[in-house]
This record gives structure tokens, C-alpha cells and sequence, in this order.
């Protein structure tokens, strides 16, 4: 089953959790120091909330599919690539607390979509955001095309 992802960079992340809570009427599958995710069955989304600076509005972080396998992830790439946009392909990458097959894309707003598998949990919200770079906050500079 595919689902949609929505990632959210909140600055109030225990009034988001309570707010989203009570709007999808669902607890969050998982919690981790500064994120939150919430797995909906209907309609099928993926909700991410990312802790941002205290205060601030909540603003959109990134956009994703989510899909069921490796393959899928692959299958996604290559059609992406065959339609000339530039792909930045991450395997067995550590982000959000899981362990994550990917492929990213900019819209032409730029955007950033990603296509992902989640592998496995992780405790650790991944090694490129440990060091000082969100891991999933998009920040690649993959253009829309591959020129």
C-alpha cells in the first residue's frame, strides 16, 4: 500500500501532536525526541512532524510517497529519470528514526519529494542530521531537470 507523506516543521510540537491527535483521531505511531509521526489509515497518509524553532509557524518541510519496497523505490527512479528529472538516490540511509531506501525530486517551486521504503526502526534520527544537516528536510540542490 502506497500512502502520501507529509513532512511539517512545527514550532509548538506537543500542541501539533495534540492538535493532529484530535483531528485525524489517532495517537501517533511513533515518537522520538523532537518528531512525531502519525500512520493514517484513512485517508492514507503519512504525517510528519519535525520540531522546529519554538515559536514559529508551522511550515511545510517535504513532501513524499511512501511505498512498500526496494523495487518500488528503483521502479520510481528509473521512470523519473526516463521523464529527464534529476534524482538524488539515497540507500540504506538513516533519517527520521528509520532506515530508509530513497530517491528525491524537486517540483518546479523546488519542492522536495521523495519516494521511500522505511527498512527497519533506528534509534538515532539519522547520522547527516547528528551533524548538523537535516537528514529529510529536502535540502539537496536536485534541479527539476537533468540539464
Amino acid at each position: 500500500m502506497s500512502r502520501m507523506q507529509l513532512a511539517l516543521r512545527v514550532g509548538d510540537l506537543e500542541g501539533s501532536i495534540a492538535f493532529y491527535s484530535k483531528l485525524f483521531g489517532a495517537e501517533p505511531a511513533k515518537r522520538r525526541p523532537g518528531y512525531a509521526n502519525f500512520a493514517i489509515a484513512e485517508p492514507p497518509l503519512k504525517l510528519v512532524l519535525l520540531e522546529g524553532e519554538a515559536g514559529q509557524d508551522t511550515v511545510m518541510d517535504h513532501l513524499g510517497v511512501e511505498v512498500d519496497s526496494t523495487e518500488q523505490v528503483d521502479d520510481a527512479t528509473e521512470r523519473l529519470k526516463a521523464l529527464g528529472l534529476f534524482t538524488d538516490v539515497e540507500e540504506d540511509t538513516t533519517c527520521c528514526y528509520a532506515r530508509q531506501d530513497k530517491v528525491w525530486v524537486h517540483g518546479p517551486g523546488r519542492e522536495p519529494w521523495e519516494v521511500y521504503v522505511v527498512k527497519a526502526d533506528s534509534q538515532t534520527f539519522g547520522a547527516a542530521a547528528e551533524a548538523g544537516t537535516p537528514c529529510c528536510a529536502g535540502d539537496n540542490d536536485a534541479s527539476v531537470t537533468n540539464a
